[in-house]
């Protein structure tokens, strides 16, 4: 039988120095800060390492998307599972697959290690996105980067921003990428409303 009693002793303490992920990077396309995948690694690799874990994180191949394990190795040789996440890419293309790679590894990493992005005062960001979106555009792009708002949705963290990053991206879509920002907008709106019933 297989044990983790070391893994899970030195795991805890790790935990006990994990930093939050600090939102140092910036999305260009709708100007909002977030946790990138060094900040994700920053904040517990130092913990991890010190109490003689180290972190891998393997891709499993999939059709439509990318999946990556995380999985956490004690110096003893036992290991610790933190789960499997999927997500869709939507470019068939190393673009495409390259950016939902990073997604995956920088969520899986943060749900594995139980932290969360740093607050960097988001009734500010939502305040600004309500802002821009009631602007007028007398012409408005005829197409949205795919990728850019597919991470926003899924970064959204109130119902107030979703719905700030949806609406005018929306509007700005072809009807053929509204059904995937639609879907988009649903999964995060559930993952949100579940987190609230569960508070």
């Amino acid at each position: 039988m297989e044990t983790t009693k070391s893994i899970a002793a030195a795991f805890v303490k790790a935990q006990k120095d994990f930093s939050p992920a600090l939102k140092s990077s910036t999305n260009p396309h709708f100007k909002s800060k977030y946790a990138d995948l060094a900040a994700c690694v920053e904040a517990v690799i130092d913990a991890l390492n010190s109490n003689g874990i180290a972190v891998i994180q393997r891709p499993v191949l999939c059709d439509n998307g990318v999946t990556v394990e995380t999985v956490f190795v004690h110096e003893s040789g036992e290991t610790l599972s933190g789960g499997v996440l999927h997500v869709p890419s939507q470019k068939q293309d190393a673009q495409g697959y390259g950016s939902a790679l990073t997604y995956c590894r920088r969520y899986g990493l943060m749900a594995a290690c139980g932290i969360a992005p740093e607050d960097d005062d988001g009734n500010a960001a939502v305040a600004a996105q309500k802002a821009a979106a009631q602007k007028p555009q007398a012409k408005p792009a005829p197409a949205v980067n795919m990728d850019d708002a597919l991470v926003a949705l899924r970064e959204s963290e109130t119902l107030e921003s979703l719905q700030a990053v949806f609406g005018p991206t929306y509007k700005a879509a072809t009807p053929e990428q509204r059904a995937a920002l639609k879907g988009a907008y649903d999964t995060r709106k559930a993952e949100i409303e579940a987190t609230m019933e569960a508070a």
